[in-house]
């Protein structure tokens, strides 16, 4: 099942042509991952799918970008609402100066998702629950998100990305600040999560794409090069270029 669909989509930043005609179908409750060498537009083109671009001035996209069927381009579709459902966690654990309570809060809070206290309560902890963190931090809610560890930080994000009740997880290198156990964690948290979301991960490690994803797409220079199973990206590419990424001849 379709979550979202892109069809010959574009992107310029200035006269810098930084993707060319993308059209790719990404699928609910799967992980896709966009892997390929750095500065190929696998994280552009993420952006392009909660509008993260628009706040770049000389940023101009073209083509269509659909959510279940409609232009999330569209003028009447207000950014702020669509990142409610399409949520986005960074490379870098960026959580708010705030208390871990007040994180996870906040995007509920602000789109009048909650009536009560304990209707917030509610959300925080399921979300928590959800982000495989709760356990750690249910007695410290009231200390600040920065205290944590950077592995916890980034679980914390993704619990804060999560509390608005997405339809759709992108992720951006989300495991990259962090050391190898946290990333075991993420990874395991990843495949977690695409049980109820549809989850989009950039990274530059293949073999967490290998481990998490069920969908591959390779980005060389731009382009979109090849899509498809993870298995079949990764055994039996059709294109040399993806070949040559895989077996490490350039990237």
């Amino acid at each position: 099942m379709n979550k979202m669909t892109t069809k010959n989509v574009d992107v310029f930043y200035g006269k810098n042509h930084a993707i060319k005609d993308v059209s790719i179908d990404i699928l609910d409750k799967t992980v896709t991952a966009f892997i390929g060498p750095s500065g190929c537009g696998k994280s552009t083109f993420l952006r392009c799918l909660n509008r993260m671009n628009d706040t770049i001035s000389i940023c101009r996209i073209t083509g269509d970008l659909l959510m279940d069927g409609e232009d999330i381009y569209a003028k009447s579709v207000d950014p702020v609402q669509l990142r409610a459902r399409v949520g986005m966690v960074f490379q870098k654990p960026n959580p708010f100066p705030k208390s871990i309570y007040d994180n996870v809060a906040y995007g509920p809070k602000i789109h009048g998702l909650v009536d009560s206290k304990s209707d917030l309560d509610e959300v925080v902890e399921k979300s928590l629950k959800r982000a495989a963190i709760w356990g750690e931090v249910k007695d410290r809610l009231n200390e600040s998100g920065t205290s944590l560890s950077g592995g916890q930080q980034q679980r914390l994000c993704i619990a804060r990305a999560i509390a608005t009740a997405p339809e759709v997880l992108l992720m951006d290198e989300p495991a990259s600040a962090l050391d190898p156990i946290a990333t075991a964690q993420i990874e395991e948290l990843i495949d977690e999560l695409r049980h109820s979301y549809s989850v989009v991960i950039v990274t530059h490690s293949m073999q967490q794409a290998a481990r998490v994803s069920q969908k591959t797409a390779f980005f060389h220079m731009g382009d979109m090069v090849e899509y498809g199973d993870t298995s079949a990206i990764f055994t039996n590419p059709v294109d040399q270029r993806t070949q040559d990424y895989i077996t490490g001849r350039f990237g």
